[in-house]
């Protein structure tokens, strides 16, 4: 362009604006008179002329009818005012619009020729060829040239090795979590965790069971062991599988080893994970139980066991059933645990004393502190009698003392304090059930327990309860405490020490 097509121009811009609305300084920048506002270029003081005083808004909002200069200004004021729904997610990216072109639009921009540049090993798509390549390098031909000094451990880029050193070697973790307590190296992974654990936001759901996830990742790797079945990481001792290289990891260190590398700092109880570490620290030292059942008030540290108990205990909802004997459960892995201890007699835990194998650790110790060290810590103010653990004691309070019986047989209406009780009741005596027998008289029992105090008590004649007071020896222990109580205290009723 010559200078003086350019000069024509520039009068015929000028022409278009009044006298009085336009006035060019030394500097050459446009100054609207009007509102005394500058622009370096002409064509940004027309702009503001027609939006600002000529009123020239062109995107009006269909439900207020407000006006905006810009598309993107309306599409702002929509989601935020109106809440507009974004029903069109990218299937690339998982981003949303408002608008189905909106969609379309963002996938010829950002993912054109997505397809092109995916992983022959793994599948997975990239946008360009420049991240196919770097993705190639650091994963599937293993070349990492930044080496860990320490451990000699490589990576493929200089921020995961500082990371590593940092998160690893320095223990460097400075950003703490203000609710749990929770530390993480970087404030991203902190935010994360507050959002969703805390905050409860788990947008991406499985849609094979509904459950939601807080990750992206999480739910892939649920999708590919839980619904797919896939654990391609196996121990090497006791041959039982996980999805997750981590898992077979602690499986290993905590089972196999019995490693318990978390010790509390308060009351120098050792844990195998230091999130069990975290939440024992919260709840038991801290006090923290912020979730309420309405129901029972009983309190629960995470929101999601509160949401558990109330799906299993108040609305008794077993969606688990065991394909062999048809007991039900709430939670999937208590019915793996129970396929696995009752049918496969899988029972990893042994004691070192007395050789008795159990199928869950916790059995294996609570059997220890129990039997070999004798140890019951909680004793009932009102009749004396010693539990292991708290739990046992406030329900012995709750069924014994206050005559609280919860569970109606819908048969014989007989109450039962304890479920299990209820459903033994309905097994033995309403459908006759007796699976137990005794190999010396064939006498039948619907409880392995009842078949094991008949052969003790009637075929070896063991009497193994004492009295103190008058060495009368019982073959029960509850013959002995109804003995004491009549023979020793004077109470008439026998059962007058169970009020």
């Amino acid at each position: 362009m010559n200078k003086s097509e350019k000069k024509s121009e520039e009068i015929v811009s000028k022409d278009n604006l009044s006298e009085q609305d336009i006035a060019v300084s030394d500097d050459k920048q446009h100054v609207y008179d009007i509102c005394q506002k500058a622009f370096t270029l002409e064509s940004s003081m027309i702009t503001h002329r027609d939006t600002t005083h000529n009123d020239q808004k062109n995107y009006a909002c269909d439900k207020c009818e407000k006006k905006f200069e810009f598309r993107s200004h309306l599409s702002r004021h929509q989601v935020s005012v109106h809440k507009v729904r974004k029903d069109y997610a990218c299937d690339l990216c998982e981003k949303k619009f408002v608008k189905k072109s909106s969609l379309f639009t963002h996938h010829k921009l950002v993912h054109k020729n997505s397809n092109d540049f995916t992983c022959n090993k793994c599948e997975r798509k990239f946008e360009n060829k420049s991240t196919l390549l770097k993705h190639n390098k650091i994963f599937h031909e293993v070349f990492k040239d930044y080496l860990c000094e320490r451990c000699a451990k490589r990576f493929g880029n200089k921020q995961c090795l500082i990371l590593h050193i940092k998160l690893v070697h320095e223990g460097h973790k400075d950003f703490v979590c203000d609710r749990c307590e929770r530390t993480f190296v970087r404030k991203a992974q902190m935010l994360v965790h507050q959002r969703t654990v805390h905050g409860g936001h788990k947008d991406y759901a499985c849609d094979t069971c509904e459950k939601k996830f807080g990750y992206k990742h999480s739910l892939l790797l649920h999708i590919n062991t839980v619904h797919k079945g896939r654990k391609d990481y196996v121990c090497d001792k006791c041959e039982k599988k996980f999805g997750m290289k981590f898992n077979l990891l602690k499986h290993q260190r905590t089972v196999h080893e019995l490693r318990k590398d978390f010790a509390c700092d308060k009351c120098e109880r050792t844990f195998a994970q230091k999130a069990h570490m975290f939440v024992h620290h919260r709840s038991v030292h801290g006090g923290h139980k912020d979730y309420a059942c309405d129901t029972c008030e009983k309190k629960f540290v995470y929101k999601h066991s509160l949401l558990l108990h109330i799906n299993t205990v108040h609305e008794d909802r077993k969606n688990f059933e065991c394909d062999k004997c048809k007991k039900k459960f709430g939670i999937l892995c208590n019915l793996i645990r129970h396929q696995k201890t009752v049918h496969e007699n899988h029972k990893d835990y042994e004691c070192d004393k007395c050789e008795k194998k159990f199928g869950q650790k916790w059995y294996l110790l609570e059997h220890q502190k129990t039997i070999h060290e004798g140890r019951k810590d909680f004793t009932c103010d009102k009749c004396e009698q010693k539990f292991t653990r708290k739990k046992n004691l406030l329900t012995h309070q709750k069924v014994v003392h206050e005559g609280q019986k919860d569970y109606a047989c819908d048969k014989c209406e007989k109450k039962f304090g304890h479920k299990p009780h209820l459903l033994t009741h309905q097994k033995t005596v309403h459908e006759g059930q007796k699976d137990f027998a005794c190999d010396k008289c064939k006498k039948k029992f619907g409880l392995k327990s009842n078949l094991l105090k008949h052969q003790r008590t009637i075929h070896e004649s063991r009497k193994d309860f004492a009295c103190d007071r008058c060495e009368r020896t019982f073959g029960q222990k509850i013959s002995l405490i109804r003995h004491q109580k009549v023979v020793h205290e004077g109470r008439k009723n026998p059962r007058q020490f169970l009020m």
